[in-house]
């Protein structure tokens, strides 16, 4: 089978030659750094993409299934002009792309969360100015050689992927306009305005979708929402059905009518309480099952069956461990290889504390793994 082929016949429960085998959902830059001591050299950080970059990409080192990245941006366009605005020795406080300024270590930037000091909208007003950002802008987000890049996705035997970023859902792109606990005292303070600002968002998501869907028909769809922790969600899912499902429900009424059978979406946390309401939304698909924050893709095997495809659910910590840590994660998740709509992954990026050879040790025995092999 092609992985084309693989992927879609995992995600519908019919019959494969083994799973995919993905790449991690990301490594960390000081994880890349630590690995260049220990022995990894010439590798491509590029994690997803077609196989035109002239180094060995980490795709053929570990000889993993690729996906094919559409890459439109769906947050605010044009994007606000990143500027720093304090350096010290050890820290940078600078405004983002997003408009959100953020304090952040120099060293460790990439395995720490930054200090959100500010956000972009404090009020309805903010918010009237910042939303004239929430345009198509066609030339800003596609690319100039948008036409040929279809022409290859549509002969490809590689499955095609459009992820909607980190501003491609609704709850997750108001949170970072406002901050968390803003948007949570929005949901009671001024419930008229979540409103509003999730239709603003559901509108523009649905104009790019259409656009993107006259030329080229994608395999799947990926929200992006990461609205819990590990007790569970941000808002309850009363809030949830109220404000979330409807406009859900638009999007994948409007995917399901061009042919996509396929909609996932990206949490972490605890999302137990909230996958019900997925799949009442025409979610089909959950990534990545955060093990940390009590999600067990073997045990939601049984209670969902085959309405539930699920990616992720491996354990990370595990190749901190040790092998034999490794070699117990990957059979507990061996459980549901046969059983299909499971594509077993790294429940997040892989951090520091993970050695090379862990990594490699890991990626060996999953291969083996999915072709029943010992």
């Amino acid at each position: 089978m092609n992985e084309r082929e693989r992927f879609l016949n995992t995600c519908r429960f019919k019959p494969v030659d083994r799973l995919p085998l993905w790449p991690p959902l990301g490594i960390w830059g000081e994880t890349f750094e630590r690995w260049g001591k220990e022995g990894l050299t010439d590798y491509s950080v590029s994690l997803v993409g077609a196989h035109n970059d002239p180094q060995i990409e980490l795709y053929d080192f570990l000889g993993c299934d690729r996906l094919y990245e559409i890459g439109i941006y769906y947050g605010i366009c044009p994007k606000f002009e990143p500027k720093v605005l304090e350096e010290t020795e050890r820290f940078i406080t600078h405004r983002s792309y997003d408009g959100r300024v953020m304090k952040e270590f120099k060293e460790l930037h990439d395995s720490s969360m930054p200090e959100f000091i500010d956000y972009p909208v404090h009020s309805k007003e903010d918010y009237r100015e910042f939303k004239k950002r929430l345009t198509l802008n066609y030339e800003q987000r596609f690319p100039e050689n948008w036409k040929e890049k279809c022409k290859v996705w549509k002969q490809s035997k590689i499955p095609l992927r459009m992820w909607a970023d980190d501003e491609g859902g609704f709850f997750a792109p108001i949170r970072n306009m406002l901050g968390t606990v803003e948007t949570l005292y929005a949901f009671h303070d001024d419930p008229a305005w979540v409103e509003e600002m999730m239709e603003d968002r559901m509108n523009l998501i649905l104009e790019i979708l259409d656009v993107i869907l006259r030329d080229v028909k994608f395999d799947f769809f990926m929200f992006f929402e990461d609205m819990a922790y590990k007790c569970g969600p941000l808002i309850s899912p009363e809030m949830f059905k109220k404000y979330m499902v409807p406009r859900y429900k638009k999007v994948t009424d409007f995917l399901h009518s061009k042919g996509i059978d396929l909609i996932f979406v990206d949490s972490d946390g605890d999302i137990t309480k909230l996958i019900p309401l997925w799949l009442e939304c025409g979610v089909n698909g959950i990534i990545p099952f955060e093990v940390q924050a009590g999600m067990d893709v073997v045990k939601l095997r049984k209670e969902y069956g085959k309405d539930l495809i699920m990616a992720g659910g491996v354990d990370k910590r595990a190749l901190a461990l040790g092998k034999p840590e490794i070699d117990t994660e990957i059979n507990r998740v061996a459980q549901i290889f046969d059983q299909g709509g499971f594509i077993p992954w790294l429940d997040h990026l892989v951090p520091p504390d993970v050695s090379f050879d862990h990594f490699l040790y890991y990626y060996d025995r999953l291969d083996r793994a999915i072709h029943g092999r010992s």
